[in-house]
């Protein structure tokens, strides 16, 4: 697993398609599972539910993973190519680990395993005991370049949609959406015809767009151009009020508004926990500071960014005694930790990222107040946020850039400032380095900087009092950061 290039990060094990061979997703998956055994959550005989995304690489790594599974004495259950957290859920309640085969939003020239636990997502405290497993490789299933010499039967797929779908139609009720007219932005999204089902379902008349049968990696952190001129272009075209889309294995939603200007992620989150009346709410650092500002929650915490994080401080505020708990992240996943009651009907706990219960609640909250969707959104405190990344960036060479600006360096501050000033015009005033480094300006706006935790990608997000500030420091941010590659 070392040698092979293909790194431990946020939920499981993800790099270059060509790194991942039949032998390197076998043995990921052989010392996740012997680490399930070592804890009481695995034993021989046990079913391990899998499923993949749209990936061309996906149905091989899912063979390799079934052979892993039958090499430590488990039963392969393989649930087809759906939502990862539709897989979560069948995983959760059989009570027996999930993997999902995929890469999320990054391009196909990649993949990646997702592990869960069968009592919920993997956790960051579980990584060292993964990576530490012995794993007995039998060397006569691979050839020289580490691939199975013989095809793995994966049979056919159990349902684990029907109970997805019915999660959300029996909570919401099949006339929740009646009157609503809801573009899908279909892509190459795993999710995709599942989203129609439950739109339908619940009453509001749908139209597919741009459905792909090559491979699109739609990231819902950062949107791409072609992506924003479709939506407007769509809106204009067919009046919809909304247009909805998720990433490729469908956990992280996209939902614009009636003029399809995309909702970013932890604006939707806010808007969600709203709907849901949360008490507790669980978001990563980088999340918009409407958050607190909005006033609507007894109780806010902040984490580093990856759903690992949400869910153990989660879980903490639920063994603090708090009710009603729940979290997101910037990408707009939504983990519902605790069960969430409305009249007579109850929504389960599925703590882990989730793209349709955000994009539902917004729309039955718009249906049931009679407000477009960006008259919620302008209900908020306006405060605005933007993201981008440099790809193909070492992440040794990020952490050795920002390194200048820990607590560490002297004067971290002064650093940021010389670095950055003729960037944002404005003297840094605080530091937070909870994930990389998060600094708050003098004048309340906030740039934020750090590696990927699943790509080498270095991220920058900006706050700012308009959307075209938010934009324009990003820009001018980025442009600095662009001189680090040399």
């Amino acid at each position: 697993m070392q040698e092979s290039e293909v790194a431990f990060g946020t939920s499981g094990a993800r790099g270059l398609v060509t790194r991942m061979t039949d032998q390197v997703c076998f043995a990921y998956t052989a010392g996740f599972l012997n680490y399930m055994r070592s804890i009481g959550l695995f034993e021989p005989g046990m079913a391990v539910a899998l499923a993949g995304d749209l990936r061309p690489s996906s149905p091989r790594i899912l063979r390799a993973c079934a052979a892993a599974i039958e090499s430590v004495g488990g039963k392969p259950l393989f649930c087809g190519y759906i939502p990862s957290p539709a897989l979560a859920l069948l995983g959760l309640e059989r009570k027996i680990p999930a993997l999902m085969v995929t890469g999320s939003h990054i391009p196909d020239d990649r993949n990646g395993i997702k592990f869960n636990r069968p009592d919920g997502e993997l956790l960051k405290s579980d990584e060292a005991g993964v990576l530490g497993q012995p794993v007995t490789m039998p060397m006569d299933l691979f050839d020289e370049a580490g691939m199975l010499r013989a095809a793995v039967d994966l049979g056919a797929p159990v349902d684990a949609v029907t109970t997805y779908i019915r999660r959300y139609v029996d909570f919401y009720g099949p006339a929740a959406l009646s009157g609503l007219k809801i573009g899908v932005y279909q892509h190459s999204a795993v999710g995709r015809d599942i989203m129609v089902d439950i739109l339908r379902e619940l009453g509001a008349e749908t139209l597919s767009l741009g459905r792909s049968e090559v491979f699109v990696p739609v990231d819902t952190e950062a949107i791409r151009p072609e992506d924003v001129q479709l939506a407007a272009d769509w809106a204009r075209e067919q009046h919809f009020d909304a247009i909805v889309s998720m990433d490729g294995d469908s956990d992280r939603p996209l939902l614009s508004d009636e003029h399809g200007q995309w909702l970013r992620g932890d604006i939707l989150g806010i808007l969600t926990a709203q709907s849901l009346a949360a008490e507790a709410v669980v978001t990563p650092v980088s999340s918009n500071t409407s958050l607190e500002k909005c006033g609507s929650f007894p109780q806010v915490v902040r984490t580093r960014i990856g759903s690992p994080y949400v869910v153990a401080a989660m879980t903490a505020a639920i063994e603090s005694g708090a009710t009603r708990v729940c979290g997101f992240e910037a990408n707009g996943g939504f983990l519902l930790a605790t069960d969430f009651t409305d009249g007579s009907k109850t929504l389960p706990a599925l703590p882990t990222r989730d793209a349709v219960l955000p994009i539902l609640a917004v729309l039955v909250a718009s249906k049931r107040q009679s407000k477009p969707v960006s008259a919620l959104v302008a209900a908020l405190p306006q405060r605005f946020t933007f993201s981008d990344r440099l790809k193909e960036f070492p992440t040794a060479l990020t952490s050795a850039r920002i390194a200048g600006f820990m607590p560490d360096s002297g004067d971290p501050r002064g650093a940021f400032d010389a670095a950055f000033g003729s960037a944002t015009e404005s003297p840094a005033r605080e530091l937070d380095w909870t994930d990389g480094v998060r600094v708050v300006l003098s004048n309340d706006e906030v740039v934020h900087l750090r590696p990927s935790g699943n790509a080498p990608e270095l991220r920058c997000y900006t706050e700012a009092a308009t959307r075209e500030r938010a934009v324009a420091l990003c820009a001018r941010v980025m442009a600095v950061l662009e001189t680090w590659r040399s």
